[in-house]
């Protein structure tokens, strides 16, 4: 995609109660810095003004996040009742999501789950990044898995690359980027997670593709197209195509993956439920924090 402007706003899925935008990979979600004047909201508030609601900090309610360098499916609630349908999709680990990359040299197999505890680095000069189990200053590490499908190698700038689909089986900060440098294999243009490295690329090779909320009475389930094109970026040149997209999308939502044994922690008791007849995975301290921004925003009426 071209840069971002006010202007250039995709918006993807539209209904009374949600937007979802094709999220730009240069702009963050919101700021509270007064010169950073260009961000999603400003987008939204430009495009929809009649939408946005005084009543909130901001004036639209992000159902999650995206990186500022990060691409693709974006979803909006547009009223209170709608934000906390959502939220709880999220909390019960309803939501499916899949992201596509390009990442650095080849990987050799095929298939693989991602398996490294994630926690906050408190090494010197690392204070904004997250780290795996075991590294320096590797601070309270959770359980952390990610589902990686190779879909095509090729070369960018003439240095060899794999493009791949990546599924979260969990919700870490960072967690697709700190899985995929684990392996040896950073997404192309992750200048924080090569080690300020990767600096040549206009872009991070990160792209969230597929976003599905089972919400009653109406599921939303967008597909953020593929940004990794040769037609939209010649730097990329695919040369051996291991398995269509298509077909690599449709093998993961067949074969959904249980939530990581213990990957839950510290849930209180106000917030117990049921999934299907089973106990709802219990909350991190990340979601409960979450939880209480939201509902002091803009909690449901």
């Amino acid at each position: 995609m071209e840069p971002a402007s006010l202007e250039n706003l995709r918006v993807l899925y539209h209904s009374d109660d949600f937007i979802v935008i094709n999220k730009h990979w240069d702009i963050r979600i919101d700021s509270k810095m007064w010169y950073e004047k260009q961000t999603v909201q400003s987008q939204l508030r430009h495009r929809f003004p009649e939408l946005a609601d005084p009543g909130t900090y901001y004036g639209f309610r992000f159902c999650h996040q995206l990186d500022f360098s990060t691409s693709g499916a974006l979803c909006v609630a547009l009223n209170k009742a709608a934000a906390g349908r959502a939220y709880r999709c999220f909390k019960e680990r309803l939501v499916t999501k899949a992201y596509l990359a390009l990442v650095r040299g080849s990987v050799q197999s095929s298939r693989m789950t991602l398996d490294f505890s994630i926690g906050r680095s408190t090494a010197e000069g690392r204070t904004h990044m997250m780290c795996i189990a075991g590294s320096d200053g590797c601070e309270n590490p959770k359980p952390c898995q990610t589902e990686l499908v190779v879909l095509e190698y090729g070369s960018y700038s003439g240095d060899p690359v794999t493009k791949v689909l990546l599924q979260p089986l969990t919700g870490r900060t960072h967690q697709l980027r700190v899985h995929c440098s684990a392996i040896g294999h950073p997404i192309v243009g992750d200048f924080t997670y090569s080690l300020r490295t990767d600096s040549t690329p206009y872009r991070m090779m990160l792209h969230a593709y597929l976003l599905r909320l089972p919400l009653e009475p109406e599921p939303v389930e967008v597909i953020a197209p593929d940004p990794f094109l040769p037609k939209l970026d010649p730097l990329w040149a695919p040369q051996h195509k291991v398995q269509p997209l298509e077909g690599a999308l449709e093998q993961l939502l067949q074969h959904p993956k249980d939530p990581v044994e213990g990957e839950e922690q510290g849930r209180s008791p106000q917030h117990a439920g049921t999934v299907e007849g089973k106990t709802a995975p219990r909350e991190t301290e990340e979601q409960i924090a979450q939880c209480q921004q939201w509902l002091s925003e803009w909690g449901m009426d």
